[in-house]
C-alpha cells in the first residue's frame, strides 16, 4: 500500500497510548429492578466503584452509594449488588450489607460489620434479603430482614462454599449451589433446592432440602426459577463433556437439556459471586443464554414450548457477550457486550433493538486500527489440540521487513480462558508492531471439561508445554521471530513465566512476570480459604506431594535462570505475596542476571490505579526495546 512507511516491528507509532489502556471504564453486573423499566450497573474507575440507575425514558444516569466502598471480599469478588422494589442492595466494603431507595436518600446498614459477604437476593415480598456469608473459615447462607431490624440468621451451613442463592417467586423455597473442599466451583459441586417454612414475626427457616443435581465430578452453575415459578433453569456438565442449559419442572421433578448439541459451554468457572449465563423472559416462554465456543460468547434464545435455539439478532455484531440479565416482566434482557476492536458497552435489547446504555471508553479506533485476533490450535505432545489467540501486529502505517518480535500471554486461574473481548493492552502491543499469542493451555476453560481438568497433577508441565508449543507453531507458520520471542503473564500466568524460564533457558529472550507464584508451599501456606485447597488438585495433597510442590517450584530451580525477567509485585497482595517475588529477584540480582524489579505501594493481587497500570506498561515496554528489540 503506498504511503506506508517502514520501520522495525515493535518501533511503530500507535494510536494506542497508555492512557487508553489504563483510563478505561469497567462495566459490569446490569441488573433491573423489578418494575422491569430501571436498570442499574456497576462501573470501575481506576481503583473506584460507582453503581449508577437509569430508568427507562431517562436521559441520565444518577449514582447510587455515594460515599461508600461498594466491594464484595468472598472468592475474588463478584456479587457485590441486587435491585428489588425500588430498592439498592449493595455490599460495603466486603463486610456489611446496606439498602438504598433508588431515588438516592440515604443508604441505612441491614447488618453488622462481620465477616464477608456477597451476592444478596430479595424475597419476593421484598421482606427479606438471602445472602453468602463467611466468618472466614465457616460460610454459609443468611438471611436477614429488608429493613435491618433484626440481626441476620443462618439458613444454611454445612458445605465448605456456598454461591449462587436464588428465591423461588413465591418464596417459599430457596435454591442455590454448594461444595466442599477440595473442589472449586467448577470442579464437583451440588445445587440444592430448600423448602422454606415462613412466619409473620420471624426470619424464614429451612425446613427441608434435597440435592437435585450435580455430585462427584459433575459441575452446575447459576440455578434460576422462571418468573411464573414453574422451571428451575441450571448449567451443569452432567451429561457430556461441554456445560449444557438444563430445564427442570418443578410440578413434575422433571429435567430435559435444552442445549443437546453440545456446543461450547454455558458456565463459566466460578471465581467471583454473581455469574449470569443465562435468564428466563418475564412471560416464562424463552430463555435467553449465552454460549462459549472457541474463545467467542454470544447470546442465544430457546424458545421453551418448540426448544428451537435461535442466535439473537440484535447482538449478532458481538462476538463476546456476558452479564446476561432479564427482568421479571417484560421480554428484554440487558448485557454486557463486546468484540475484539469494541470495547465493553452496556446494551439493553428491546422489541429486537439494541440500545446502548453506558460505554467503557472513547470508541476513538477504526476497527482498521486494531488487531483481529484469529483462533489457532497446534499438537501438545500428548496428542491434545492445544488453543489459543493469535493477534498479528496491525498498522494503518507502518510495515516492517522480516518476522515480528511475539509475547506470548498466559492468562491467570490457571483455570480460566483468554477470550476475543475488548483487551487494550493487546491492542497497545500488537498496533506497536508485536505479535501476540494468548495461549489457552491444557486445563483452560471453554473447551469442554476434559480439556478444564487435563491440568490436575500437571501444574507445572502442561501450562508450560503449550506455551512453548504455541510459540513453536507461530514460528514454523512465519508468523513469528524465533530470536525474539517473549512470555508474559500474572499470578498463575506468572508462575508459567517462571517455569518456562527455568525449564527452557534461552527459548525465550525475556519473561515479564506480574506477582508470579515462585514456591508452591508458600502459596499453599497463605492464600486464602477460596483456593486453600486448589493445589490438591492440581499438584496433589500435601505431605504427600511434597517432591512434586518442591520439583515444580521455580525457586527451587531459579538458578536456571538466565534470561532477561522484569517482575512487578504489590505490596498489599495477599493472594501472592510480595515475599514470592522477593525471592526470585534476590537469587537473579546475586547471579547479575539482567532483571527489574517494580513494586508498587498500597497495589494488590492485580493493579487497579491507573498511574500504576501506565507505570507497569512504560517500565515493560522499555525493557522489551532494551532485551528483545535492540538486543
Amino acid at each position: 500500500m503506498t504511503g506506508r512507511q517502514r520501520r522495525p516491528y515493535g518501533l511503530w507509532d500507535s494510536p494506542v497510548g497508555a492512557h487508553d489502556v489504563t483510563d478505561g471504564i469497567g462495566l459490569r453486573a446490569p441488573t433491573f429492578d423489578t418494575d422491569g423499566r430501571t436498570l442499574v450497573w456497576m462501573e470501575r474507575r481506576g481503583a473506584d466503584v460507582v453503581l449508577l440507575c437509569r430508568a427507562r425514558g431517562e436521559v441520565a444516569a444518577h449514582e447510587l452509594a455515594s460515599g461508600h466502598r461498594v466491594r464484595a471480599k468472598l472468592f475474588y469478588g463478584g456479587g457485590e449488588f441486587t435491585v428489588s422494589r425500588g430498592n439498592l442492595y449493595f455490599v460495603d466494603d466486603g463486610s456489611r450489607l446496606y439498602s438504598q431507595p433508588l431515588d438516592g436518600s440515604r443508604p441505612r446498614p441491614l447488618t453488622p460489620a462481620f465477616g464477608q459477604l456477597a451476592s444478596p437476593t430479595v424475597s419476593p415480598d421484598g421482606r427479606w434479603v438471602a445472602y453468602v456469608h463467611s466468618d472466614g473459615g465457616t460460610d454459609r447462607i443468611a438471611v436477614v430482614d429488608a429493613e435491618g431490624r433484626h440481626w441476620p440468621q443462618w439458613l444454611a451451613q454445612g458445605a465448605d462454599f456456598y454461591m449462587q442463592p436464588t428465591w423461588h417467586p413465591r418464596g417459599r423455597m430457596l435454591t442455590w449451589v454448594e461444595w466442599d473442599f477440595p473442589n472449586m466451583a467448577w470442579d464437583s459441586t451440588r445445587l440444592v433446592l430448600a423448602d422454606l417454612r415462613l412466619s409473620t414475626t420471624t426470619t424464614p427457616v429451612v425446613s427441608a432440602s434435597r440435592i437435585i443435581a450435580g455430585g462427584d465430578e459433575v459441575s452446575v452453575f447459576q440455578p434460576e426459577f422462571s418468573a411464573d415459578g414453574r422451571w428451575l433453569a441450571y448449567a451443569s456438565d452432567e451429561d457430556g463433556d461441554t456445560s449444557r442449559l438444563y430445564l427442570r419442572d418443578l410440578q413434575t421433578e422433571e429435567t430435559r437439556c435444552l442445549t443437546p448439541d453440545g456446543e461450547g459451554d454455558i458456565a463459566m468457572p466460578g471465581w467471583v459471586q454473581g455469574l449470569r449465563a443465562f435468564a428466563f423472559s418475564g412471560d416464562s416462554k424463552r430463555i435467553y443464554f449465552t454460549r462459549s465456543h472457541l474463545a467467542e460468547r454470544r447470546a442465544f434464545c430457546c424458545d421453551l414450548s418448540t426448544c428451537v435455539i435461535e442466535p439473537v439478532a440484535a447482538l449478532a455484531d458481538y462476538n463476546c457477550v456476558t452479564h446476561l440479565a432479564a427482568p421479571s416482566r417484560g421480554d428484554h434482557i440487558a448485557v454486557v457486550a463486546s468484540t475484539s476492536q469494541q470495547p465493553d458497552r452496556i446494551l439493553s435489547v428491546h422489541g429486537g433493538r439494541a440500545t446502548i446504555q453506558a460505554h467503557s471508553g472513547g470508541e476513538a479506533f477504526a476497527n482498521d486500527q486494531l488487531s483481529s485476533p484469529r483462533p489457532v490450535s497446534w499438537a501438545a505432545p500428548d496428542g491434545t489440540a492445544a488453543h489459543g489467540l493469535y493477534y498479528p501486529p496491525t498498522s494503518t502505517r507502518f510495515d516492517s521487513d522480516g518476522l515480528p518480535p511475539l509475547i506470548v500471554d498466559i492468562h491467570g486461574g490457571p483455570t480460566s480462558q483468554s477470550d476475543v473481548s475488548y483487551d487494550a493492552q493487546v491492542q497497545y502491543h500488537a498496533t506497536r508492531g508485536w505479535a501476540v499469542l494468548r495461549v489457552n493451555h491444557r486445563g483452560s476453560t471453554g473447551y469442554g471439561r476434559r480439556y478444564m481438568t487435563a491440568l490436575r497433577g500437571n501444574w507445572g508441565l502442561f501450562d508450560v508445554e503449550d506455551a512453548v508449543g504455541g510459540a513453536r507453531h507461530l514460528v514454523d507458520q512465519d508468523l513469528a521471530d524465533p530470536d525474539r520471542l517473549v512470555i508474559s503473564g500474572g499470578s498463575a500466568g506468572g508462575y508459567t513465566v517462571l517455569r518456562a524460564l527455568t525449564l527452557h533457558p534461552g527459548f525465550f529472550r525475556a519473561g515479564v512476570c506480574r506477582y508470579g507464584i515462585s514456591n508452591l508451599f508458600g502459596l499453599s501456606d497463605t492464600t486464602h480459604k477460596f483456593e486453600s485447597h486448589y493445589n490438591d488438585l492440581l499438584l496433589g495433597p500435601l505431605p504427600e506431594a511434597a517432591d512434586r510442590f518442591r520439583d515444580r517450584s521455580p525457586i527451587y530451580a531459579a538458578e536456571r535462570l538466565c534470561d532477561p525477567v522484569i517482575l512487578f509485585q504489590g505490596t498489599d497482595d495477599e493472594v501472592v505475596p510480595k515475599d514470592q517475588s522477593d525471592a526470585i529477584v534476590e537469587s537473579l540480582r546475586q547471579r547479575g542476571i539482567p532483571h527489574e524489579y517494580h513494586v508498587y505501594e498500597g497495589e494488590g493481587h492485580g493493579f487497579r490505579r491507573p498511574e500504576t497500570k501506565q507505570a507497569y506498561l512504560k517500565a515493560m515496554d522499555a525493557f522489551l526495546r532494551r532485551h528483545v528489540l535492540f538486543a
